[in-house]
């Protein structure tokens, strides 16, 4: 019954996020914007407005590869969302642009969202070869160990995709707000906008639920 409750409910909410953000976005990338304006174009408007033009808006390969990096004061977009002018590509560029509205204000979410990323990484990195010692060395000591660097673990993974979340949904709030405000779009369009971003939205939600349902389970077998 745990494995149900905390695996398999979230692994059904996560194809659920994916699906959702994969549907949205496939039917908004199909409207375009009436005033023309590409993603690129978007995203330096709206950090325009906040004052920053120091950050660079670099183009990549990839489906939905788009990020604010603040370490490089790099904003990456995909190919379709740099040169794109759909309210899709607008949108999610302006998504990218509110993360580095947040770090030129510096906001707290996203300060401590920073200062876990190399913890965190470091904790993924090591993750599968500490459940292949659990099961290796199963009933053990040593494998008792191994639950207990797991449980840590998935307790910073917790954490992580918990901050996350007000961090993202802040970014989406900003870009829509900017997008409107600066007439980048009508009001009528920010519905294809809304669609995206909250379904984007939902991905880190399932994220979160994953790795908390992870937690929960592995503290359930250590009873």
């Amino acid at each position: 019954m745990n494995f149900l409750i905390f695996i398999i409910i979230p692994i059904i909410l996560g194809l659920y996020a994916q699906a959702k953000v994969s549907g949205a976005y496939g039917k908004n990338s199909r409207i375009l914007s009436r005033r023309g304006i590409t993603g690129a174009e978007a995203a330096r408007e709206v950090m325009g407005s906040a004052g920053i033009d120091d950050v660079d808006i670099v183009e990549i390969s990839g489906h939905l590869t788009d990020h604010y990096n603040p370490e490089t004061k790099t904003l990456a977009l995909s190919r379709e969302n740099y040169r794109g002018t759909s309210l899709a590509a607008v949108g999610v560029a302006a998504h990218e642009a509110g993360h580095a509205i947040q770090h030129k204000q510096a906001y707290a979410p996203l300060k401590t969202r920073m200062a876990l990323v190399p913890i965190t990484q470091l904790a993924s990195s090591i993750l599968p070869v500490v459940i292949f010692g659990g099961f290796v060395l199963l009933g053990g000591r040593s494998g008792i160990l191994c639950m207990e660097i797991c449980v840590v673990i998935y307790l910073i993974m917790t954490v992580f995709q918990l901050v996350t979340l007000p961090v993202e949904y802040n970014a989406s709030a900003r870009a829509k707000a900017s997008l409107q405000d600066l007439g980048i779009l009508d009001a009528d369009e920010m519905r294809g906008v809304n669609e995206t971003l909250d379904a984007a939205a939902l991905t880190y939600v399932a994220a979160f639920v994953t790795s908390l349902g992870w937690l929960l389970l592995l503290l359930s077998n250590r009873r």
